[in-house]
């Protein structure tokens, strides 16, 4: 077995006149002079490349949103950027490590818009008692980030935009703190995690931004 990739396969598909579906599953047919057998052949791209680059695409798009609609936020995130990478040619971890602003509007960006308002579904493998509640053998159970990051029981002002909530605050959004689940938490969390609070840099280090007139 080896890796294909579903958009080049399609174009070779198509180059030999045959068809294939949009959503990246293939059946291929085998010609007469390839000994007449046909075989069918299901091409998928790995879940996480597309998992991973789409919520991060959706955090920098929702915290560059935030960020115009609340200019003073803007432009201090900018200058922190821009101060941190001022005379560095390339961006790593460490320095990144360094933009602890910029890292407020991350979380609260994800906690008002989390990529997935509810997380991938999961399935229960056996029967289990939770608090005194049944959960039968193959319940399905999907988890509401999007609620669990409004709910007033653990954050105040719940519909505002407030970097402050986390000046104070240790917590984050890589799956040890349940009130903030963007990517849920565990072993099958979503591995777009990293993605996005370091890609999030990158448009206020190059350009200027602000809403139309």
């Amino acid at each position: 077995m080896r890796y294909m990739s579903p958009m080049g396969f399609k174009k070779r598909l198509s180059s030999n006149g045959m068809n294939s579906t949009t959503n990246g599953e293939v059946w291929v047919e085998r010609s007469a002079h390839l000994e007449n057998r046909v075989m069918k052949l299901q091409v998928r791209s790995p879940p996480g490349e597309q998992a991973g680059t789409e919520t991060s695409g959706t955090t920098v798009i929702w915290a560059m949103t935030e960020m115009m609609r609340n200019p003073s936020v803007l432009a201090k995130a900018q200058a922190e950027v821009r101060e941190t990478f001022k005379g560095k040619e390339t961006f790593d971890e460490d320095v990144i490590e360094e933009l602890k602003y910029l890292k407020q509007v991350v979380k609260e960006t994800l906690r008002l818009h989390p990529p997935l308002a509810l997380l991938v579904p999961r399935e229960c493998r056996e029967e289990t008692n939770i608090n005194g509640y049944t959960i039968p053998l193959k319940t399905r159970v999907m988890v509401n980030v999007w609620a669990m990051g409004r709910d007033p029981e653990y954050w105040e002002d719940v519909e505002s935009f407030m970097l402050e909530r986390f000046e104070q605050s240790s917590v984050d959004f890589m799956g040890n703190n349940f009130e903030l689940l963007p990517f849920g938490s565990g072993r099958r969390m979503c591995p777009g995690v990293t993605f996005g609070s370091i890609n999030v840099h990158l448009p206020f280090y190059h350009f200027n931004w602000k809403l139309p007139d």
